[in-house]
């Protein structure tokens, strides 16, 4: 099992109620139902354990067994539909690369 960490905020400008509602109602569906995809999450941080404020203000994890089998589903023009709306909200995304220990 492999898993995508997806970090980021908001571009300035965007709104947090409008981000959320599109992540309940398009981004968390549409990903979610992929062939590919064996879970995937959308996080709202809270701040940093211990106290302060979190570097980031989202977090998404995308779990998958096969990247290939991912790149083909994101491939899709749906999903390059919903990438593109993404890209509208999240200013500079970092997407880690993970594997199970």
């Amino acid at each position: 099992m492999q898993t995508i960490v997806v970090l980021f905020n908001l571009k300035p400008g965007a709104s947090a109620e409008a981000y959320e509602q599109w992540a309940r109602t398009t981004d968390l569906p549409i990903v979610n139902a992929l062939s590919s995809v064996s879970g995937f999450e959308v996080m709202k941080t809270t701040g940093l354990l211990g106290g302060g404020e979190a570097p980031y203000q989202y977090v998404e994890l995308l779990r998958f067994a096969s990247l290939d089998a991912l790149f083909g589903d994101i491939g899709s023009e749906q999903m390059q539909k919903v990438a593109a709306e993404f890209q509208q909200f999240a200013d500079s995304p970092l997407f880690i690369t993970t594997s199970a220990l």
